[in-house]
């Protein structure tokens, strides 16, 4: 009877891991600027991770401002390295050499004129790259720090656009890296771009904080002492900020073809910049401490931080 019990856990591991390995997933490509003078890209590569097999990442690219390297990246796939055998008891998650294998470095200083420059990134020219290849699904570019490459790529390969969708973190990164955002605005209204400058403030502002789902509290039950992952990310910052994740949140759940309906990443406004452009949500009621659209990423609150408990505890 012990080895009958046993064969069914197999068969329902075995179903589990062909079901996921047959879903559609979507493709992403990820550009940060993790190492830097933030520690949140930290903890939302430890978060990006624990979900890996519920997207197609294609890339992870190194993009500053500050001082954030590619070896930063590895530094986190290290960690990531060490937990794979538990992860993938859990699904069709990536090898950890595939994933260093994807991760490139951009330009490490950002764009000082009107126009993207003549060099051109390792970052940018593996967006091209993949941007380009043959595909039913679009590629998209979750952008956690400088838009250099993403505007490089744009400026030296243009066919790229019908082909991607950017979910652009703003705030400090555009103050940082200003031109790249300029240029990509102002010559390139065609891209379908989502432009969050604050909506992703909802992701550690306002909703559900009671009792174990506060900043701190959450991190020490469920992310502390939860394999090298876990302990890479309480180690980097002790609280829950996060600040990129919405980006991820979008493609996790949703419809992601459909910023201006509810989604884990926030819910946006079509503008008339162009024929898809989207930013912040203005409506009062949407605001949280005066950061317009956090309160349609913070009413999920409760739901991605269980979700993500849930997968933590793998790692026990």
């Amino acid at each position: 009877m012990k080895q009958f019990t046993f064969l069914l856990f197999l068969f329902g591991i075995f179903i589990h891991l062909k079901v996921d390995a047959q879903r559609t997933k979507p493709r992403v490509i990820i550009s940060t600027d993790i190492g830097g003078d933030d520690p949140d890209d930290f903890q939302s590569m430890v978060h990006l991770l624990m979900y890996a097999n519920e997207l197609n990442i294609e890339g992870l690219v190194s993009s500053p401002p500050g001082e954030g390297r590619k070896e930063h990246i590895i530094e986190a796939l290290d960690a990531y390295a060490q937990d794979f055998e538990k992860l993938r008891k859990h699904g069709n998650f990536p090898s950890p050499e595939y994933l260093n294998s994807v991760t490139k470095q951009g330009l490490t200083e950002v764009q000082s004129t009107p126009k993207p420059s003549s060099e051109v990134s390792e970052g940018a020219n593996w967006i091209i790259e993949k941007a380009r290849q043959k595909n039913d699904q679009p590629l998209y570019l979750l952008v956690w720090g400088s838009m250099t490459d993403v505007a490089q790529a744009l400026h030296f390969a243009p066919d790229i656009k019908e082909n991607i969708r950017v979910y652009m973190i703003g705030s400090w990164n555009t103050r940082m890296d200003s031109l790249a955002r300029n240029y990509v605005f102002e010559h390139h209204p065609d891209l379908w771009l989502i432009e969050n400058n604050t909506t992703f403030r909802g992701m550690y502002m306002g909703g559900d904080q009671s009792d174990d789902f506060g900043n701190t509290s959450f991190v020490e039950k469920y992310v502390k002492d939860h394999g090298a992952l876990g302990e890479i990310f309480y180690q980097k910052k002790k609280d829950i900020k996060m600040g990129d994740t919405p980006s991820v949140l979008y493609l996790l759940n949703g419809d992601p073809d459909q910023p201006e309906t509810g989604s884990w990443g926030g819910r946006f406004l079509r503008t008339d910049h162009g024929p898809n452009y989207f930013t912040d949500l203005a409506d009062p009621k949407f605001i949280e401490n005066n950061r317009p659209g956090a309160k349609t990423v913070n009413v999920w609150r409760k739901d991605f931080l269980t979700d993500w408990a849930t997968r933590m505890k793998w790692l026990e």
